[in-house]
């Protein structure tokens, strides 16, 4: 579904909130920012710096690889600056899915109400945030997208807009879900569905990683909504994209999809 006739990319994200837990008078959720992170260190401090001028209440987790740059040292040092920033630092390059899925565990245990994920690169620009956050109000998931109208990306070789498109042709064929970008990082969780995901059943690793756990959150019963974005090249650093993760994310994609075909992947959608 796209959004982008409801909710302008202005929108204010001072408006969101949740009701509380009796159904009672609506507060500010809570909001965690997770942002992976290898070799970012370029990055980092102005990212988190943007995040903040547009939802200050929002706390921010890094998971960091042990950048050889010192991405993790920075934020480290950040975080004695600042309560809302935390990182999560671990011992070397453990794949983007699983940083994910320690910043969805770490969201349920904290019991925050929304976890949205940004890549740490400014591919994903902050200014969308109100305008995603607000689409929570109807949906479960929102995802920032490239592929409804009025989304794009600035500047993309061929290369990479084939992998794009070949990757979302495959999950609208195979695993049938109702949205155009099934493949970007930009994306925001209703942290109490979440809970009914099983992640320890997660395949991927790697940049397929999206698309399976959108399919895990859809199977759940989970609504999806996108907002239109426009993904920006990298300001500081270089592409962590290459043809060997692309060709094992497609095949991951591909055994997923055969199972769901085959009636293999149990639904507990609402009907």
């Amino acid at each position: 579904m796209n959004l982008s006739r409801d909710l302008p990319p202005t929108a204010s994200a001072s408006s969101i909130a949740v009701e509380t837990a009796a159904g009672g008078p609506t507060r500010e959720p809570r909001l965690l920012v997770s942002l992976a992170t290898y070799n970012e260190a370029g990055n980092i401090t102005s990212l988190i710096h943007e995040i903040h001028k547009i939802v200050p209440h929002a706390d921010i987790l890094v998971i960091d690889d042990n950048s050889p740059d010192g991405t993790g040292a920075l934020v480290a040092e950040l975080s004695q600056k600042d309560a809302r920033i935390r990182l999560l630092a671990r011992p070397g390059k453990l794949g983007l899915g699983t940083a994910l899925v320690a910043a969805m565990r770490y969201a349920i245990a904290n019991n925050y109400d929304y976890l949205l994920n940004m890549d740490a690169d400014f591919s994903h620009p902050p200014r969308y945030l109100p305008g995603i956050l607000a689409g929570m109000s109807r949906y479960d998931v929102m995802i920032g997208s490239r592929y409804v109208r009025g989304g794009g990306t600035e500047n993309w070789p061929l290369t990479r807009r084939m992998i794009s498109q070949a990757v979302n042709w495959m999950v609208r064929l195979l695993l049938r879900m109702p949205v155009k970008d099934a493949s970007g990082a930009y994306r925001c969780y209703r942290v109490s569905k979440l809970r009914e995901v099983n992640l320890d059943r997660i395949r991927s690793r790697g940049y397929s990683f999206q698309q399976e756990m959108l399919f895990r959150c859809y199977k759940a019963g989970c609504r999806l909504g996108e907002f239109p974005i426009l993904f920006e090249n990298r300001r500081a650093g270089a592409s962590k994209v290459n043809w060997m993760e692309a060709v094992r994310s497609m095949s991951n994609l591909l055994y997923l999809g055969l199972r769901n075909l085959f009636g293999l992947e149990e639904s507990r959608r609402r009907v």
